[in-house]
């Protein structure tokens, strides 16, 4: 059995270890901890046995996604004989280090995905046997194609609405009037009426008549859209403990 820790409420953790799973192939029925609501979608997490707490027996394999020792630091040393794989993306890990617990998870391997904070690095060397790159794969999806420009977000609302403005306010500077299609869980409340709606998982790979796609700069929307970097145009929020404003920067010195 492989118990996965994919802590967090929104959808991004899950589309990761979406995609993780398929590039490891591992061997075994699949657990996975998580309180996102998103977890109920067939699309994201079908197959899948998904519960909000771990418990009964040790697992064969524990893979812990992105936080070290979990959300809150809830994440100690693993029972002996357990095989520990730990996923790490880019951390605030000045406001992630005072969570730590005393006896942090040691990992037998642990994958990066993006470049770290250094002294988020340091640490994952100094607890874990293992530390290399990995890149993703993410399953066979079909493209979505549409006419105009692409935003994609999962939410909230307040963020989604934000994206749209910035696509507008873009698509005004040059004189350019293209047809927006928003894909996202739901349609929010006050969204335009100009602008369409469409509720698709996975929301990649782009079709070729897509002009523009607009996102956030969460992890999985950077490196999914990655192949189209000329036509991707990313607005990075605050968030408590990922640095959207780092990847961004860095995402557009390699355009």
């Amino acid at each position: 059995m492989i118990v996965c820790y994919a802590a967090g409420d929104g959808l991004g953790h899950l589309t990761r270890l979406r995609s993780a799973l398929h590039t490891l192939s591992p061997d075994g029925p699949v657990t996975v901890v998580t309180g996102s609501p998103f977890a109920a979608d067939p699309r994201v997490a079908g197959g899948w046995h998904v519960v909000e707490s771990a418990a009964g027996p040790v697992p064969d394999e524990v893979i812990v996604d992105a936080f070290p020792a979990g959300l809150r630091g809830e994440l100690t040393r693993f029972p002996p004989g357990t095989r520990v794989t730990h996923l790490a993306r880019l951390l605030r890990w000045d406001a992630y280090r005072p969570l730590m617990p005393a006896d942090p998870p040691r990992f037998d391997r642990t994958f990066v995905l993006e470049p770290l904070n250094p002294a988020h690095e340091a640490h994952l060397r100094e607890v874990s046997d293992e530390i290399s790159p990995l890149a993703l794969i993410d399953p066979p999806s079909e493209p979505i194609d549409v006419d105009g420009w692409l935003i994609v977000h999962s939410g909230p609302d307040l963020e989604t609405r934000e994206l749209v403005a910035y696509a507008r306010d873009m698509a005004s500077a040059e004189r350019v009037r293209p047809p927006m299609t928003l894909v996202s869980p739901r349609r929010p409340d006050g969204l335009p009426a100009d602008i369409a709606h469409l509720d698709v998982y996975p929301a990649c790979p782009p079709g070729p008549n897509v002009g523009r796609i607009i996102t956030a700069a969460g992890f999985n929307a950077v490196r999914q859209y990655a192949p189209w970097r000329e036509r991707h145009r990313m607005l990075p929020f605050p968030r408590s403990l990922d640095d959207q404003y780092t990847r961004a920067a860095r995402a557009r010195r390699e355009a």
